[in-house]
């Protein structure tokens, strides 16, 4: 059977890319990062009920502790409070910097241990928090330089179903799909209820309203 690598943060976007990798009839390898951020254990435990879902025949639960020493980022750095009065215009404060060139460079080991040939990851450009390492291009550039620096054999794709898609076409189609959206977590700021209020949390609000359907998770 074929093999993908899913990145799998425990949210929305990247549950449905796991689940179209799925439907599309990969044997998934479930790959998740502990990086210090505030919602860590709720992520972990979301990963693992997602990875559970699209029936993962391995998951790497990996610790990357040298983002909180980098800092930069309110998502890792205490200090820097998590903005709640509405989505930033530009590259946002909870941006952590490099944090998708550093997952796939690491999801690209993973894979080419297992021999897979597709690597997916739940970016969204047009709907995104305006990271810079979400955007298309970056990806695919990332591809080439992965595919440089790999064994002769190793031929990987990077596959970005969700890229185009805004938050209202990912909360349907995860619909369609049965993807256990309770089981997924968005928020940046606390991990019993959902605040409601950072760009994460407006963002997949405005997502399930625009798609005329109740989220299930709580919110504060």
């Amino acid at each position: 059977m074929k093999k993908a690598v899913c990145i799998i943060s425990g949210g929305m976007d990247s549950a449905l890319s796991a689940k179209i990798a799925q439907n599309e009839g990969y044997e998934i390898i479930a790959l998740h990062f502990n990086y210090g951020q505030r919602t860590e254990q709720k992520e972990l435990s979301c990963f693992r009920k997602v990875a559970a879902d699209v029936e993962a025949s391995e998951s790497y639960e990996i610790d990357l502790p040298f983002f909180e020493q980098i800092g930069a980022s309110a998502l890792t750095d205490k200090s820097i409070e998590v903005p709640t009065a509405g989505i930033e215009e530009g590259v946002p404060v909870t941006y952590v910097p490099f944090r998708n060139g550093i997952f796939l460079s690491i999801a690209a080991s993973v894979a080419e241990k297992h021999g897979a040939e597709a690597l997916f990851i739940g970016v969204v450009e047009e709907d995104s928090s305006g990271y810079p390492d979400c955007r298309e291009s970056y990806i695919e550039q990332m591809q080439k330089a992965i595919n440089m620096g790999t064994k002769e054999e190793t031929r990987l794709r990077i596959e970005m179903p969700l890229v185009n898609l805004n938050k209202s076409e990912i909360v349907q189609k995860a619909l369609a799909l049965n993807v256990p959206l309770e089981s997924t977590w968005s928020c940046y700021k606390s991990e019993d209820e959902a605040c409601g209020l950072c760009d994460s949390c407006r963002l997949r609000l405005s997502g399930f309203e625009r798609a005329g359907v109740k989220d299930p998770i709580a919110y504060q």
